[in-house]
């Protein structure tokens, strides 16, 4: 008996036709129905064709969010400005509850000793945390910083002004001028009769405050006014006090106004009593102090 073989293919499932079922994609003119564009392939190749192209928008949104600044323009994103602020913020409240911390405990420590007992150990910082401040505060002075500073002090020493022009005009009268002593007027000002100063009368051992920010040009002895010490001020101003019982500073100091620069005194052959002899000279030129000092 012979056998015979089966010519016949298997059955394909259902899902796999579907799969393998062509389709045709075309796009036609609206007007004169003739295809444009067509493009044919099998539902699976279309189904992979779709997943593909989403993946791909997918990942471009992605990367466009995550490496370019587009992300800031997402609503809640925050901006560099913000973060910053974050970072700060963050810093801020560190230090803040550090201080507190130390706070609480001076403040049991306090309360240890009062009460008689032993208080709690301070920690003392390590030569790591004393390096890493000195690096990260720019602010602490190192002693190169120091040695520059002394040098160009002691270079600028006799240097009056550097920062004025010969050409500038200062008005007295909108000049604040610092009262030197507080006293009573016993000789006023009299150009005729040679006598280029007032004379103060103030309480023994008083003070002598210079009248403007200046240099000290002048702090020696002679013989008819005793102690004479002259400023230097901006805009061709110079102050003389004369008949001081001490001077307090030395030629080439820089002082401000209000600063004590001498002691009331009696010294020199023309002088009747403890007074201060103030003169004010500006352009070479004496001037009345009364006008513009109020004593």
């Amino acid at each position: 008996m012979t056998k015979h073989k089966n010519t016949h293919a298997e059955p394909v499932s259902k899902k796999e036709s579907r799969l393998k079922t062509k389709l045709r994609f075309a796009i036609y003119n609206d007007t004169s129905y003739e295809q444009v564009w067509s493009l044919a392939m099998k539902r699976g190749n279309a189904l992979v064709a779709v997943v593909t192209t989403l993946v791909v928008i997918i990942t471009s949104v992605i990367v466009l969010i995550a490496f370019t600044p587009l992300r800031e323009f997402i609503p809640g994103y925050p901006n560099e400005m913000t973060r910053q602020n974050i970072v700060q913020n963050t810093l801020r409240v560190d230090s803040l509850e550090r201080i507190i911390a130390d706070w609480d405990k001076n403040l049991t420590n306090i309360r240890l000793i009062l009460s008689g007992e032993t208080p709690l150990p301070i920690e003392t910082p390590t030569v790591t945390d004393l390096n890493m401040q000195s690096v990260s505060d720019p602010y602490i002075k190192s002693r190169e910083d120091s040695l520059l500073r002394l040098e160009v002090e002691e270079r600028d020493r006799y240097n009056l002004y550097p920062q004025s022009t010969s050409d500038q005009v200062v008005r007295l009268e909108r000049l604040h001028f610092f009262p030197p002593v507080k006293g009573i007027i016993s000789d006023k000002f009299d150009a005729k009769n040679g006598h280029y100063a007032i004379d103060l009368v103030t309480v023994p051992n008083a003070v002598v405050a210079s009248v403007l920010d200046g240099t000290i040009i002048t702090a020696n002895w002679t013989l008819d006014t005793g102690w004479v010490i002259e400023i230097q001020h901006e805009g061709d101003i110079i102050s003389i006090y004369k008949h001081n019982a001490k001077l307090l500073k030395k030629v080439g100091d820089r002082i401000k106004a209000g600063d004590a620069i001498a002691v009331v005194g009696n010294t020199g052959e023309l002088t009747t009593g403890p007074h201060l002899h103030l003169e004010l000279w500006y352009r070479g030129t004496p001037v009345d102090p009364e006008k513009y000092i109020l004593f």
